[in-house]
């Protein structure tokens, strides 16, 4: 750690704290995570998730991680600095974003999590905090809750700051995956069009009465394995009918409006993929049409090429959507990393390995995407019925579009009586049931507790 000095401190949180530094060899400015835990030894710190899923990937919206450092059983992370996070963007605010800004920086981060997910991991904390900006680029950061969709259930029940998290996890199910990122990016999308939260739960079963008062409650055919799921725990659903999202974000189109509905659907099979969503009419000025092309644009659109600033026709696109050619990477050599095991400090340069390119090479040959086609009203198959190629492992597939099984009662544990949504509930369950609020106030302000 010789090697950096440290100028101030930019976040605190429950695992570590956050340095702004910068390199005294080549004068670049980084952010040094430094965790609170000690380490004993290498394997693991190596083993930790967000070293094992951040050495595998290498796309322009995911936040790198350049070193790993132990010195003295403390474990550092060196990542690449970014300005700010989102939610600092959206907290001191009085004007809205435009929607030129908020299809900007969806774009991006649909991107990353196409590119995440078709690597077998799921982000499972996806929150304004953790979406970091520096000017008009947008990168996921902090993997410390990363899972890969093909590691064995169950899950933790825990995951996910409160309002982005989704309604399989908020009724205890262990049979999750990559689709509770895509309802977390619904209610993210919401909140930067009104900079207000969309649904403000100030607890687990006042979250469920937030989501029920904006999309209405379940039923068996919007969520038939829901209903199975809050049977199993004892949980009524609050009967609401829901509104209209445009009553609630009003500055917004159509097109943002349908996308926003599809993400934050109960059942998460009706929930479009990164890949879909990516494909979304709101989306369209996001793609660049070669001049050749223009006059079929109606019915074929190119993706811009990795570092392609295409300029767009459209007034609201002078901001690229696309993204940044990612910088090269290459992997220490094992002499490298016994050197430094024998001088008592530890370090892991560049921990993207080849692989990751590999992968992005055999990738290119199916980066065509499909075209958005929204998911079924009564049948999530239909979400498979006219798809072209995804470039989507088709395991990584299945176990992502899983349904949610429900989970045994344990034998000889006589059932609760039955919990009536609104009414508080006494079984030693912590705040998991308490009175929700009535509705939901348009005007009013929300204070956010960030948890590290």
């Amino acid at each position: 750690m010789e090697r950096f000095n440290l100028i101030k401190e930019v976040g605190d949180g429950t695992f570590g704290c956050v340095w702004r530094a910068i390199n005294k060899q080549t004068g670049e400015v980084v952010a040094i995570k430094k965790m609170k835990k000690k380490y004993y030894s290498w394997e693991e710190c190596v083993n930790l998730r967000e070293v094992k899923s951040l050495r595998k990937m290498n796309h322009p919206n995911v936040v790198k991680l350049k070193e790993v450092i132990r010195e003295n059983d403390i474990l550092y992370f060196v990542f690449e600095y970014m300005e700010c996070n989102l939610y600092q963007l959206m907290k001191d605010r009085e004007k809205l974003f435009s929607e030129a800004e908020v299809r900007n920086w969806c774009f991006q981060v649909f991107q990353a999590l196409a590119y995440m997910h078709q690597r077998g991991y799921f982000h499972r904390d996806l929150k304004p905090e953790n979406l970091l900006v520096t000017k008009d680029i947008i990168k996921i950061a902090d993997f410390g809750l990363a899972r890969e969709i093909n590691s064995q259930p169950p899950y933790t029940e825990y995951v996910s700051t409160r309002w982005y998290r989704a309604p399989e996890v908020l009724l205890q199910s262990y049979l999750y995956g990559s689709k509770v990122d895509m309802w977390a990016m619904g209610a993210i999308m919401a909140e930067l069009f009104t900079l207000r939260p969309l649904f403000p739960g100030i607890s687990e079963a006042d979250e469920i009465c937030k989501i029920c008062s904006v999309i209405g409650s379940p039923t068996k055919d919007t969520w038939a394995d829901g209903l199975n799921l809050a049977r199993d725990i004892n949980y009524q659903f609050p009967q609401f009918a829901g509104v209209h999202l445009s009553a609630l974000i009003p500055s917004t189109n159509n097109d943002a409006i349908s996308l926003i509905t599809s993400l934050c659907s109960w059942d998460p099979l009706r929930r479009p993929t990164a890949a879909e969503a990516l494909q979304h009419p709101f989306f369209q000025s996001c793609f660049y049409v070669p001049p050749s092309l223009r006059s079929k644009a109606a019915v074929i659109r190119t993706p811009p090429s990795a570092g392609t600033r295409g300029a767009l026709e459209q007034r609201s696109a002078r901001r690229n959507c696309g993204t940044l050619p990612s910088s090269k990477i290459t992997s220490s050599s094992p002499s490298k990393l016994h050197a430094s095991l024998s001088t008592g400090v530890q370090r892991k340069l560049d921990l993207v390995n080849q692989d990751a390119m590999k992968n992005d090479k055999s990738l290119k040959s199916s980066s065509k995407q499909p075209r958005y086609q929204p998911p079924g009203k009564n049948s999530p198959s239909s979400l498979n019925k006219g798809r072209t190629a995804r470039g989507v492992l088709d395991s990584t597939e299945k176990l992502a579009n899983m349904s949610l099984g429900s989970r045994r009662q344990s034998v000889g544990q006589p059932r609760p009586p039955p919990m009536k949504a609104g009414v508080p509930w006494i079984s030693g369950s912590g705040d998991m049931f308490l009175k929700p609020s009535k509705g939901i106030q348009p005007a009013r302000t929300y204070t956010r507790k960030v948890a590290g």
